[in-house]
């Protein structure tokens, strides 16, 4: 005996094709894609506020190859920062002034296809801000453990 009645299961079959249809696809794709984008604007916040609070408050104190460490690093994860944070905006938003193909095939199409370039311009966002965050902790515990030239 089956727990679903034929009325449930067709139900979930409508469901199941509306979420995989290419406008549905391309929606939950932008949605990711806003929350990443709004999770790296705050995480570049906290980051910096971290950072300029507990960091050395005087890197030329380190000594000189230990301070260009540190400055490549925050240089480094600033880049990664702007990288990924333009990947998320042209992800969400993408290039101004495009026009939208007319034809009914042409649209699910561009559905489909755009999804998919959302999806893979989040997850190299999303691994750039992850490597942006490591140099950034990496930068500020070097400037907590090593000591400063007296």
């Amino acid at each position: 005996m089956n727990e679903f009645t034929p009325e449930q299961l067709r139900d979930a079959d409508a469901r199941a094709a509306e979420m995989t249809s290419p406008p549905r696809q391309l929606a939950a794709a932008l949605q990711q894609a806003e929350g990443y984008r709004n999770f790296l604007t705050t995480l570049t916040g906290l980051l910096t506020v971290i950072f300029v609070l507990k960091g050395q408050e005087n890197l030329a104190k380190l000594a000189p190859g230990v301070r260009w460490s540190v400055v490549g690093l925050l240089a480094g994860a600033f880049l990664l920062l702007i990288t990924a944070s333009w990947m998320m905006v042209s992800a969400v938003h993408e290039r101004p002034g495009r026009t939208l193909p007319l034809g009914a095939v042409q649209i699910l199409r561009y559905e489909r296809d755009r999804a998919r370039t959302v999806r893979r311009m989040t997850g190299w966002a999303g691994r750039l801000g992850l490597v942006a965050v490591l140099a950034v902790a990496a930068a500020a515990l070097i400037t907590w453990i090593l000591p400063g030239r007296s």
